[in-house]
């Protein structure tokens, strides 16, 4: 699985623009350029962890939601990831998932 840092970076936009933060505000609290976090914005530098996570701290989120875009927090979060990984099946694979839940479901 490849790191999509261009959907990472626009959940990042997208959540500093909720806040209200400009980008030169961000960049002030992280200590970094206005150009990095334009940067990180695009997809064009990739982040790590620790980075990552302060600006989850700024941002007041949840790290799953800048990775993937889906809050942890979220009730409906399994569903969505699955209802995610269910689309990107064939449908003898798909049959089979179905299958696989019914056994499931009667074991319960």
């Amino acid at each position: 699985m490849s790191v999509d840092y261009r959907s990472i970076g626009g959940r990042i936009k997208q959540r500093r623009r909720a806040t209200g933060m400009t980008q030169e505000q961000l960049a002030e609290r992280l200590f970094v350029t206005v150009g990095y976090v334009s940067q990180l914005e695009r997809g064009i530098s990739k982040t790590n962890l620790d980075m990552l996570s302060k600006i989850c701290t700024i941002l007041d989120c949840d790290m799953a939601y800048l990775v993937t875009g889906a809050s942890m927090g979220r009730q409906n979060y399994l569903a969505m990831e699955l209802a995610n990984k269910y689309a990107r099946l064939d449908q003898k694979h798909r049959r089979m998932l179905l299958d696989m839940i019914d056994v499931i479901l009667e074991h319960q």
